[in-house]
């Protein structure tokens, strides 16, 4: 018999709480999103995050831990070998990705790639570096509104991104030309886990901003998920933000896009005011791409506080029948060095208003412990070939 009717997942994307014992093996040496952030800011307003456990995770220079949390909190090492976006939430449902994506950040796409990508589509491909969305915007927008050339370029992540102006290059032909490089990267040895369509609108540097009709095209999982499972089961899959492109649609009966972090926690309230049998999955990106991968502890901790005001919002909406889990996907610690994620264990914070019992909960070996706890809820099996073990009865 379920526990829980309702389970809300909420991703802090980004949001790593200390270094994994594999950190350096991935470039990473003492890296702590978290704690870092803390550290490089005078004031840090979280009162809803310190009385689910957060600060009892790692030590924050503003925030005490707390003796009696609301519900459990805990840390979870990811198994999977990655520090990225697709690698997290796949392993939190039940997929360990044993061999990391591609990326292209030190040297950009090879020629060959881009000589093809070029025939297929007719644009004249310019940019091809890693570099940040709105820099690359200031550096090439004018030129690619002049000429209807293609501004393509890459990141930390494993990604090949395209700009296209909405006015002059068009919604439907960015559409069209990432469908286009979707097809060529499936390719092994250019295999990126994204496409993303990265429109914007205006007309000279300094005027150019991106709008919320990015679409990513994703790699689909290559195995069944414990979204699959739970589709398949009648439950109710809703996702919230950009879990829909991650999983490329696959075990979703439901989902919203997001214009920003707090448009997704809005979303994501008006939801738990709806009746629904199942798994909201909410990714909130902004903590990673506006303040990680920029480098910005100050921007990141004020995206951190407005969260926790909507965090406010939905404690109390949640009904005795519901769980609330917040985690992360990985780290991007914003005073490291480059702007690449960092490698780190995250936060595990559970609470029900139905819960007995609080406190402290032993660090799991992987993030599917999330996706097993969910369908062990419903009375569901896991896929075949997926890992992770419930968390459902130590959550009383």
């Amino acid at each position: 018999m379920e526990k829980y009717k309702r389970i809300f997942v909420v991703v802090m994307d980004s949001l790593g709480v200390g270094a994994m014992e594999d950190s350096p093996e991935f470039g990473d040496v003492d890296v702590n999103t978290l704690g870092h952030i803390s550290r490089s800011v005078d004031s840090f307003v979280i009162p809803n995050l310190q009385k689910m456990g957060m600060a009892n995770l790692t030590p924050l220079k503003q925030v005490e831990p707390v003796e009696n949390s609301l519900g459990y909190y805990g840390k979870l090492r990811e198994r999977s070998k990655g520090k990225d976006t697709m690698t997290g939430h796949w392993e939190m449902m039940g997929l360990e990705v044993k061999k990391p994506f591609k990326t292209f950040t030190e040297h950009g796409f090879p020629p060959e790639l881009i000589r093809e990508l070029e025939e297929k589509t007719g644009h004249k491909v310019i940019g091809n570096k890693s570099a940040s969305g709105t820099e690359i915007l200031d550096e090439l927008g004018e030129e690619e509104i002049a000429t209807g050339h293609m501004i393509v370029y890459t990141s930390a992540d494993s990604v090949l991104q395209i700009c296209g102006n909405e006015e002059t290059f068009g919604l439907d032909e960015l559409y069209r030309c990432c469908e286009i490089a979707r097809q060529i990267t499936m390719k092994d040895e250019w295999r990126v886990g994204r496409v993303i369509a990265r429109p914007y609108v205006g007309k000279k540097k300094g005027e150019f901003r991106r709008t919320s009709n990015r679409h990513d095209y994703a790699l689909k999982p290559f195995g069944k998920t414990a979204l699959d499972a739970l589709k398949s089961a009648g439950l109710d899959v809703i996702s919230v933000g950009k879990i829909r492109d991650i999983f490329d649609g696959e075990g979703i009966t439901r989902s919203y896009k997001s214009k920003s972090s707090v448009h997704g926690m809005e979303q994501t309230i008006a939801l738990a005011q709806e009746d629904f049998h199942g798994l909201c999955f909410v990714n909130l990106v902004d903590f990673d791409a506006l303040w990680g991968h920029r480098r910005d502890p100050e921007g990141y901790a004020a995206e951190i506080e407005r969260f926790d005001v909507n965090l406010g919002r939905l404690l109390p909406l949640l009904r005795e029948e519901d769980l609330l889990i917040i985690t992360a996907d990985h780290g991007n610690d914003p005073t490291y060095t480059g702007t690449d994620h960092t490698r780190e264990k995250v936060p595990f914070l559970a609470w029900s208003p139905s819960m007995k019992g609080r406190g402290e909960l032993p660090e799991a070996d992987t993030f599917a412990v999330i996706g097993a706890t969910a369908a062990d809820n419903f009375g569901v099996s896991m896929p075949e070939g997926t890992i992770g073990t419930s968390l459902l009865e130590k959550l009383q």
